[in-house]
């Protein structure tokens, strides 16, 4: 936590310094003390979710301080309905191609097909299928992460030792028992780690997402802040977007090691066995 702090305030200090010898012009790059210096005038411009309601003022709705956190959660909300899906999905899949061959033969080439195509080029795809709303962008954070995880799973379970599974069936386990009890606990260290690092990623979908009007969203605030040229409120929620992703990545690894009790420490992060 102290280098933590020490590293922000070191940025943030070169930033100000910068900003008083003259260099950052604060019309583009507000320092931090003036874009977090006036809560209250940021945070009105979280209030879009009545701007969307035909007929009602743009002033109504919550208080700033509630408008901040409807939107946050709106946000939060869209991540982890997507996260979710795609992290369940992914692993059933996975899991299928490796032991039924027809759905590896039928399934496994369109996956490695679509993997590599970037997520912002399903957007369209996800306003023709589901219009505007939540759903296109949990549909986007979904897209974002499946083929990749699939992908990382049966690379998981492909590095798992066959001495383990050999193991296992001469003590006479069903195949049943071997998953459970060896495939599992074998290639989970290496899923969190890509559910960690595709936690991120996430994130920056469903912002792309978000700022094409699904409402309201960290995402379309910045879009807003571009179309009303206000560096300070882009600024201003990139702070609260890195402050989330830092909370969300400190609670997976905090999960991760209370999950992964039997990898010793300092493995499980590199997705040791």
């Amino acid at each position: 936590m102290f280098w933590t702090c020490l590293s922000i305030a070191f940025f943030a200090g070169i930033w100000e310094f910068l900003w008083y010898i003259g260099w950052a012009d604060p019309r583009l790059l507000p320092p931090p003390h003036i874009f977090l210096g006036n809560f209250a005038e940021q945070a009105q411009f979280f209030n879009t979710a009545e701007r969307w309601t035909i007929g009602v003022d743009a002033s109504a709705g919550p208080s700033p301080t509630m408008a901040v956190l409807l939107t946050i959660m709106a946000t939060i909300l869209r991540v982890l309905a997507g996260l979710l899906l795609a992290t369940v999905a992914s692993l059933m899949l996975g899991i299928a191609i490796r032991y039924w061959a027809p759905v590896e033969k039928l399934v496994l080439p369109t996956v490695t097909l679509l993997a590599p195509v970037s997520p912002v080029a399903w957007l369209p795809v996800a306003i023709f299928l589901f219009g505007i709303g939540n759903k296109p962008a949990v549909f986007m954070v979904f897209v974002a992460l499946f083929f990749t995880m699939v992908l990382a799973t049966i690379s998981q379970i492909d590095s798992v030792n066959r001495n383990y599974i050999n193991v296992g069936r001469i003590m006479g386990a069903t195949r049943r028992q071997i998953f459970l009890r060896v495939i599992l606990p074998a290639i989970l260290p290496g899923l969190l780690v890509v559910l960690r690092l595709n936690l991120f990623g996430a994130w920056m979908v469903v912002l792309i997402a978000e700022a094409t009007g699904v409402g309201y969203g960290l995402g379309q605030v910045i879009m807003m802040a571009r179309n009303t040229f206000n560096p300070g409120l882009v600024f201003f929620t990139i702070v609260i977007i890195g402050v989330i992703g830092s909370v969300f990545d400190f609670t997976l690894r905090a999960v991760q090691a209370r999950v992964l009790y039997w990898v010793p420490k300092g493995q499980a992060s590199m997705g040791g066995g």
